[in-house]
């Protein structure tokens, strides 16, 4: 008979997760070029609570924003962790990592993504890194694609609405693959692949005008996404049989704001678009009929080249990754279909930027995910967004970061105890890094905290919050003692 879990099985996966694109810096050393990420300037007089889109422009717009001399692009600079990784790893063991997620900056593999053979110095810089990681005790987790395609593969084909990018993006994970066997066990193929139209020009390449039917050009573009990732775990399992290869969501799961069967109905379609369609078609191996009637419905034609479907169904992704950070609410009467566009939960607290903590909603996403697939789960990102102020004596108290830890790792452990398979509890941002949506730095999710402001002034002095020393405790403690007195 099955037992039932107690706890966090031993040797759980404890540890965090970043991204080269936020936190490297160093964007025009050692042969890099320039990325969908670089063009990403700062705005002061930004709305936090009303980011509507992350990064891009129209293809004009791309090339000003290149010539640009004027606006910071704090992107282009992280926390230069390209020079200061050693050390920051070394915080990160003395909290007792277990694993460490980052991303490869495709560009500083192949500068422009078109090239035919890899940048030597780029991928040096990754074999110390992933070396360091292992040196100190963690478990490599590394993402192909997060938000970082070379702004060349873009301006000049137009992203990932191009069929050809399928053979640049295998050409460049078969490097990976091959460079780092053996190495790597844990490999997710592109980063929250569902966050879309929100992040379609950093996920997919694709620019403000490069088509008049948008949502048409992105669902193809995600179908060739599709396409690339089967043929990187068709490779995956002749290079390195030992690799896990895994697809990522941004979890997407909205609640009916009441039990109007309309919003109930409504809510359950919406959440297979935004959500379950994408995880489908790459767990199932197969596009769900759902979608296809959307699709139909809504004229849109997709382009399947011979050989596409039985891919798909022979290369299915081995895990999950999930990022979760808030919930929100579907309405009937205001909802237009959108993806990623609802209301906010009236029963939860804001954030500066508008993201309401649910943990309830954590245990509600991963339960649902499990009970849809039952394959391993992975906890790619979660955390708190927030202000922190640094005291005279350079201390940084963070309760409202621990407490919502505290209140997400309880239900994650809720769903261990379900029987839910985890693999890793990975905390977003474990050092303070520019933010994804808005491109600040005032947006800290760190237990370390990074002296930067918004336009990259500050001496980048690493200093440990309150919440350091928790995270250290909890993963001491395997997660049993979630409780620690400063």
């Amino acid at each position: 008979m099955k037992q039932v879990p107690t706890g966090f099985k031993d040797g759980f996966l404890w540890g965090g997760a970043v991204a080269a694109c936020q936190i490297e810096g160093a964007y025009d050393v050692d042969g890099r070029g320039l990325s969908s990420s670089d063009i990403h300037a700062y705005d002061k007089n930004l709305n936090r609570a009303n980011i509507e889109k992350e990064g891009g422009d129209t293809l004009a717009g791309i090339y000003r924003r290149i010539e640009d001399k004027e606006s910071y692009y704090p992107k282009r600079y992280g926390i230069d962790f390209y020079h200061t990784y050693k050390s920051d790893l070394a915080l990160m063991k003395e909290m007792g990592f277990k694993a460490f997620r980052t991303s490869v900056s495709w560009s500083r593999i192949f500068p422009n993504g078109d090239e035919l053979e890899p940048n030597e110095k780029g991928l040096e810089f990754y074999d110390h890194l992933i070396d360091e990681i292992i040196k100190n005790g963690m478990e490599p987790i590394m993402t192909m694609s997060h938000y970082d395609i070379p702004l060349h593969l873009i301006t000049e084909y137009g992203g990932f609405g191009n069929k050809k990018m399928i053979d640049f993006f295998v050409r460049y994970a078969k490097v990976l693959l091959e460079r780092y066997k053996g190495k790597v066990k844990y490999w997710i193929v592109c980063n929250q692949v569902n966050l879309l139209p929100t992040v379609q020009f950093g996920s997919l390449g694709l620019y403000d005008d490069e088509a008049e039917n948008m949502e048409e050009l992105m669902y193809q573009a995600v179908h060739n996404q599709f396409v690339a990732g089967a043929k990187v775990v068709e490779l995956a399992k002749e290079i390195d049989p030992e690799a896990m290869m895994g697809t990522m969501l941004a979890d997407g799961t909205l609640y009916p704001k009441s039990c109007n069967p309309e919003d109930v109905v409504g809510t359950l379609k919406k959440n297979r678009m935004q959500q379950y369609f994408f995880s489908d078609v790459q767990l199932r191996g197969e596009y769900p009929i759902y979608a296809l009637r959307y699709f139909k419905e809504k004229n849109i034609d997709l382009k399947f080249e011979e050989g596409d479907e039985e891919l798909l169904k022979n290369n299915k992704m081995q895990f999950l990754a999930i990022s979760y950070y808030s919930s929100y609410v579907f309405n009937h009467e205001t909802d237009d279909g959108t993806p990623f566009k609802a209301e906010k939960n009236p029963y939860l607290k804001p954030t500066p930027w508008e993201w309401r903590a649910d943990p309830l909603g954590f245990y509600n996403c991963l339960s649902q995910l499990w009970d849809r697939y039952e394959i391993p789960l992975m906890i790619a990102e979660n955390g708190l967004g927030a202000l922190d102020t640094v005291e005279d004596d350079g201390s940084i108290h963070d309760p409202y970061r621990i407490e919502y830890l505290q209140q997400h790792i309880e239900q994650l452990k809720e769903c261990v105890k379900d029987g839910v398979d985890i693999l890793a509890y990975l905390s977003w941002g474990p050092i303070d890094i520019v933010s994804s949506s808005s491109a600040e730095m005032s947006k800290r999710y760190g237990y370390i905290y990074v002296d930067l402001d918004d336009l990259g002034q500050g001496t980048g002095k690493r200093l440990k919050k309150d919440s350091f020393y928790w995270y250290k405790h909890v993963i001491e403690t395997n997660g049993e003692d979630l409780n620690w007195n400063a």
